[in-house]
């Protein structure tokens, strides 16, 4: 169907978009990893809001988590590890009509990726970073990672992890500005899809960390809370994330609003059970590509713009 007026006309989009159109390259992870799981999710939240694949983008870093742009037929960027985020900002400045994903494991992002993982939460860009977090480095072969529990072993720490594992939740939501944090695990289909459309609806950055279960190297590290729905506590809410479906096997929930910053933080801190849910959302925080739009410069205006820049630091 086709629109015209006075200047012109033009072609409206029909194309309706099939969960096969965004499957790309076969996964190549272990069997039984939950990257698969967490892929599959994200194919049908794509299908579901029909987002065109030329105009979605997923940026990664390095480690098993990092190859899921190969794996999407949308456009992506393998990046560099910890690299993830500032490299997905960069396309969001220069490309705010694109919507972005960026994908990165816990080593990825809470380790060589820390600074710009705090700095991504503080700038509040319109992001949807998800965090699949297996509590070790997988790719590179069992190293201890920040967020592998105290006294896990492996190759770097035979003898058991020397720390209390970093919390990514409580760690977010004490940065200034966050405006999205949620948390959500692979062996829950319906609540990881849930998440991940939450997440994608916010306007600002949407962390959601997804617990994950390595079958190689953690295998066990959730297995409690598979087995026993009693170690895990729905946070529900209207503005959150409920699902009756689960009600039935998941009763232990609690009304959470996550627009109570302090609450938030109260419920990150580690207890008896694993929390899953919406912690905290506000979408009236600033944004930086609201505060800083890049001109739109084509030919000799670029190259003098950038001539200009570069004489700043002539000597």
């Amino acid at each position: 169907m086709s629109t015209c007026s006075l200047l012109g006309c033009a072609t409206e989009d029909e194309r309706v978009f099939q969960l096969s159109d965004y499957e790309a390259a076969l996964p190549r992870w272990c069997p039984g990893c939950g990257d698969h799981s967490i892929l599959s999710a994200m194919q049908r939240l794509l299908a579901a809001e029909q987002l065109k694949p030329e105009q979605t983008v997923f940026v990664s870093g390095i480690g098993c988590s990092s190859r899921f742009p190969h794996y999407m037929k949308t456009y992506g960027f393998h990046g560099l590890h910890g690299r993830a985020l500032p490299v997905a900002e960069g396309v969001k400045l220069q490309r705010p009509d694109l919507t972005v994903f960026v994908v990165m494991g816990d080593g990825d992002c809470t380790s060589i990726g820390a600074g710009h993982w705090l700095h991504a939460i503080r700038y509040n860009m319109d992001l949807t970073a998800l965090l699949l977090d297996n509590n070790i480095y997988g790719l590179t072969k069992n190293q201890t990672s920040p967020t592998t529990p105290q006294g896990h072993t492996s190759n770097t720490q035979p003898y058991g992890s020397y720390l209390p594992a970093l919390d990514p939740i409580s760690a977010t939501l004490g940065v200034t500005n966050a405006s999205f944090v949620a948390q959500t695990a692979e062996w829950l289909p319906s609540h990881l899809y849930a998440t991940l459309r939450a997440a994608y609806l916010h306007q600002g950055f949407s962390f959601v960390r997804i617990l994950q279960r390595c079958p190689v190297y953690t295998p066990d590290i959730f297995q409690l809370a598979v087995r026993d729905p009693n170690r895990i506590e729905l946070l529900v809410h209207d503005d959150g994330v409920v699902l009756p479906d689960l009600d039935r096997t998941y009763q232990n929930q609690l009304v959470h609003d996550p627009s109570d910053l302090d609450e938030a933080r109260r419920l990150a801190e580690p207890g008896d059970r694993l929390r899953l849910g919406v912690f905290f959302r506000d979408e009236k925080r600033p944004r930086y590509e609201d505060l800083r739009r890049l001109p739109k410069l084509m030919g000799e205006a670029k190259f003098a713009r950038l001539n200009e820049e570069l004489d700043k630091y002539a000597v």
